[in-house]
């Protein structure tokens, strides 16, 4: 069986959260032959792989999104939209329910320049008629502009390369699930869809908390978002989340709910037996972060929550493990936050093997404005760690249970609200025995529930049962 991995941003570039899930995925079969399909914004000289790549992915091909292409000017002068590609392309970008076989047609069955699209008399045409009719008030160059640097990526995916796979999987939605869907309409073959987060839900707040977006233009960004999500949904032929709050809201979203299913994230705590505890001699109560320092893990409020902290309980120290490099501007606008506010004992590790770390911690924490299903979580309840996380995606079905007994593995905390946190934290320093009845509790809970072994099973059969059900038709 050979598989098409398809990847947004992450594997094999960045460490954690969905790149460790598709290492522990494509390891868990090493009887399947996988390609790795990855999206970035713009090619990087200095890049690394930040994974041993297994011996059972045979490629890995890369795609930029804002690549500019030229082909010729020849080319460049012939391209004219039908009737319908016109209707179709107008429907993309400023109606409703666009005719994606139309679109995704227009890509693979022609020599497509998208300098010369995006500055093509049609083009032109369909946005000058909207400006007129809904922006006159701004500069039209500008909205031109806007349009062209909204659409460059969508088009740059929909002429990308068509692999030959049994199976196609997306490990989201947006602009890898568009990649699925061109693929799986070219060739009839399955596409499954797996999404960690919402896509649709995570891309309409980061637009509107963004500075590179200009106000009058977030619902044009957030519209075209929603239609990529629909475009995913109407090509998948199943679409995995990782809890059932997270299917609904899919469905919410216009997914139809006989395509949807749940498949947990998973771990193997085996992997976790025999690693290093605290040391008798430390007397230090540590608290772990195990996380990218990017905005979204809202390491500010975590800052901000451990001085209080740390004001009432001196003996607390903050260990931060994981990359600086994701988001380089604001760790260093935390390592600066951590030193103007002269907060002591916080420890900036950069990228550590979590296992040589997490056993010496008395409690992990989690500050995200925004999650899935954090496989950090599960690999503090491996390591028989509570948790102190925020209530969004999953953390309060990880830390308090959906109905499995086990009781409570931590504390569920309010968003960006500093003064919970800090009490949480204060609450948890100051009770050894609570910490360790919460932190078996997380263990059996992630070892009933959500082994690693059971998790990658039923992926496995998923792919058998789909490209079975593909050879029949």
């Amino acid at each position: 069986m050979k598989v098409c991995l398809i990847v947004e941003g992450a594997y094999p570039y960045v460490n954690g959260g969905v790149s460790s899930w598709i290492q522990q995925l494509i390891c868990s079969m090493p009887e399947v032959e996988f390609v790795v399909q990855t999206i970035a914004a713009a090619p990087d000289a200095g890049q690394e792989f930040k994974y041993k790549i297994p011996s059972n992915v045979s490629e890995i091909q890369e795609v930029y999104l804002l690549d500019d292409d030229y082909i010729s000017n020849r080319i460049q002068r012939k391209i004219r939209l039908t009737g319908e590609e016109y209707d179709a392309f107008e429907s993309l970008m400023f109606g409703h329910s666009p005719d994606w076989n139309v679109i995704i047609r227009f890509f693979a069955e022609k020599e497509v320049s998208l300098n010369a699209l995006l500055s093509g008399k049609d083009f032109y045409k369909m946005t000058l008629n909207y400006y007129n009719e809904n922006f006159s008030r701004v500069i039209f160059s500008d909205f031109l502009w806007t349009m062209r640097s909204l659409y460059l990526p969508l088009f740059t995916i929909l002429k990308s390369r068509i692999e030959k796979a049994d199976i196609y999987h997306s490990a989201s939605a947006g602009y890898a699930g568009i990649w699925g869907s061109l693929q799986t309409s070219r060739t009839g073959r399955p596409f499954l869809m797996t999404e960690h987060g919402i896509y649709t839900r995570e891309r309409e707040e980061e637009i509107i908390k963004a500075d590179w977006v200009s106000g009058i233009y977030k619902d044009l960004w957030i519209e075209q978002f929603r239609k990529i999500g629909e475009c995913c949904y109407l090509h998948a032929a199943r679409v995995v989340s990782l809890f059932e709050g997270a299917r609904k809201f899919q469905i919410e979203l216009g997914c139809p709910a006989n395509k949807t299913m749940v498949i947990p994230n998973g771990v193997n705590h085996k992997n976790f037996e025999g690693i290093a505890q605290k040391e008798e001699q430390d007397t230090f109560i540590n608290l772990g972060a195990v996380l990218r320092v990017t905005p979204i893990k809202d390491v500010k409020t975590l800052l901000s929550a451990f001085a209080i902290a740390k004001s009432r309980e001196p003996r607390l120290r903050l260990y931060i493990m994981g990359s600086m490099e994701e988001a380089e501007e604001y760790a260093a606008e935390c390592r600066e936050m951590a030193e103007d506010m002269r907060i002591q004992d916080v420890v900036f590790t950069g990228i550590v093997q979590v296992k040589e770390y997490i056993g010496k911690m008395d409690f992990l924490i989690l500050t995200s404005i925004s999650e899935g299903q954090p496989l950090s979580i599960l690999e503090g309840f491996a390591a028989k760690k509570p948790y102190i996380a925020t209530d969004v995606g999953n953390c309060r079905g990880l830390i308090y249970g959906e109905g499995d007994g086990y009781g409570r593995a931590g504390v569920v905390v309010p968003v960006m609200n500093v003064a919970r946190i800090a009490e949480a934290i204060v609450s948890l320093a100051a009770d050894a025995d609570r910490r360790k009845i919460m932190g078996e509790a997380g263990y059996r809970r992630a070892v009933s529930e959500y082994d690693e072994k059971d998790v990658f099973r039923r992926y496995r059969q998923l792919y058998d049962q789909l490209v079975g059900q593909g050879e029949e038709k």
